[in-house]
């Protein structure tokens, strides 16, 4: 069995361990209205994870060179923000019960995300998470962001661990790619979509749950 040689678990947080990747829905569109353009589900949706270099270029192409996609960000951030606020910062089911679990286990856990450190932070301190993990690796740790591999290989790096030897959960497209080309094995949690016929072939296994991952190392 595999799961008798993975010594990690890496988590992605927005959508796999909170269920906070709806909020982003939200506050895409309505920032972008903000900015007088208007932004479809389907580009929302391909928002998920997606890091710098990248998100910056997609703007672009989409909305022109004039856009100042930071700006667009900034005013993002604070509906995300309000929404925090509104309805805090609910958990996936079986987050704390997955977490807990493999650290009784002896098996080290990281959050993989696509967040800066401060907010990360916040959020994990708020939801009682942040002593769950043994490494916290965030987006400006490293040049590119996900879809690029960079981030999953900083996280196997910091752990002292091949990307073999671990197990990388996540919910969305992006995420998927990021740990698959880090040569990490890679669980999906679907949360808004499911993974279509080219996705799915990157996936070592596609759970419907988080507890279900224990069953990956019995």
């Amino acid at each position: 069995m595999i799961g008798k040689d993975i010594k990690a678990v890496l988590f992605d947080m927005d959508g796999t361990l909170t269920d906070t990747e709806k909020y982003y829905q939200q506050a895409w569109p309505k920032a972008m209205a903000h900015f007088g353009h208007e932004m479809t589900k389907e580009m929302t949706l391909s928002l998920r994870s997606l890091g710098r270099p990248f998100a910056p270029l997609q703007f672009k192409e989409w909305f022109g060179e004039d856009l100042d996609y930071f700006e667009v960000r900034e005013y993002r951030r604070g509906l995300v923000e309000e929404l925090v606020r509104e309805h805090g910062i609910p958990l996936k089911p079986g987050a704390k019960e997955i977490l807990t679990w493999l650290r009784k286990n002896g098996i080290f856990t990281a959050l993989v995300t696509a967040n800066e450190y401060p907010r990360a932070e916040r959020y994990l301190k708020k939801i009682d998470l942040f002593g769950y993990f043994d490494k916290i690796i965030c987006a400006n740790m490293v040049e590119k962001g996900k879809p690029a591999p960079d981030i999953y290989a900083f996280a196997c790096k910091e752990l002292g661990l091949d990307p073999s030897e671990t197990f990388a959960v996540e919910d969305s497209p992006n995420g998927v790619t990021s740990a698959y080309d880090a040569g990490c094995n890679v669980i999906m949690v679907p949360d808004l979509t499911q993974p279509d016929e080219e996705l799915s072939g990157k996936l070592f296994k596609k759970l419907d749950s988080l507890v279900e991952i224990k069953s990956l190392f019995e």
